[in-house]
Parts: structure tokens; sequence; C-alpha cells
């Protein structure tokens, strides 16, 4: 079962919709073909993706294709939608990335499963490795998202360590 289809059990779909901030809001309403639950949690996972991927001020092509992949995968949705998903999280986070921070991690973190959050937590450093190096700036702000998705360190530590040799802090 996807990762997804955990979480379309757990919720009802007018609680979502009703706490949503207005970035997962856009995104979700992009969606509107699909379940109000599975669409929103696509919006927060696919904010927090471009969130990391922009956190050196510059998403590079390679970043993008990873995004879209992951939700392509992670999702289940056709590359025609991954690719406006990946483009309205990107849009949202540039413009109101200081402001929704936070609040889209709150709301993943409510809405998502430990094991959904630590399978986010892993896409994270995948956007960030697909260029081949995860700036000091990349890896901080994944590290700012695991606090705010109260992921406990040792776990940050044990996804983060497969990643090492593509850390720039140790390069």
């Amino acid at each position: 079962m996807s990762i997804l289809g955990l979480i379309k059990r757990n919720m009802t779909r007018e609680s979502e919709v009703s706490s949503s901030t207005e970035t997962v809001r856009k995104i979700t309403r992009e969606l509107d073909k699909l379940d109000a639950t599975h669409a929103k949690f696509i919006a927060c996972f696919a904010y927090l993706l471009s969130r990391t991927a922009c956190a050196d001020l510059e998403i590079s092509r390679e970043e993008t294709s990873m995004m879209e992949k992951i939700i392509m995968e992670k999702g289940g949705l056709p590359e025609e939608q991954a690719v406006i998903v990946v483009q309205m999280a990107k849009t949202q986070n540039l413009v109101f990335g200081g402001t929704e921070n936070y609040l889209v991690a709150r709301e993943f973190r409510e809405m998502a499963s430990q094991k959904e959050r630590l399978a986010l937590l892993d896409c994270l450093f995948a956007i960030a490795a697909s260029h081949d190096s995860i700036s000091t700036l990349e890896d901080n702000e994944i590290s700012q998202i695991a606090d705010e998705l109260r992921i406990e360190h040792r776990d940050f530590i044990a996804i983060r360590s497969q990643y090492r040799d593509h850390l720039a802090v140790l390069k």
C-alpha cells in the first residue's frame, strides 16, 4: 500500500479542507480530481520537497526532475499532474516560503504517520543529493523540517548517514 493509501483511511474530508493553509489550498484546488485527503497530503509533501530544493535559493533541473519523479511514485500521480504539483509547490514556496514553511510542516506532521514522516525525510535528502552534493544550507533546512515534523534526532541521523557521500560539509 502506498503512503497516501495509509493516510486516506485516517482523515475526514471536511477537517482537512477547513484546516488547510492558503498555500496548501492553492495546490489542492489544482488537484480537484483527487480525493481531498490525498490532494492535501500531496500538496504538503510537494511543498516540503520544494522547500528543501529552494534552501540554497536555486532549484536545479535535477531537483525539479527528482521532485516530479517522487510525486509520481509516492503520490501515484500521472506525469502531467506531478509536473503541475511540483511547479505550483515551487512557486508557492518562492512567494510564501518564509510565512508558510512551519504551517505546512505542521499540517503534514498532523496528517502523516511516523513512517510517512521518515519516508518524507528520505525524499528530502534525495532531492538535495540529486545534483551530487548536499549543501550546508540544504542540510540545515532538512534538519529544520525534521524538527518541525518532530522526527527524533537518532532517526534523522540514521537517514542522513545514507547520504553522507553527498554532504558538502564532509567533502
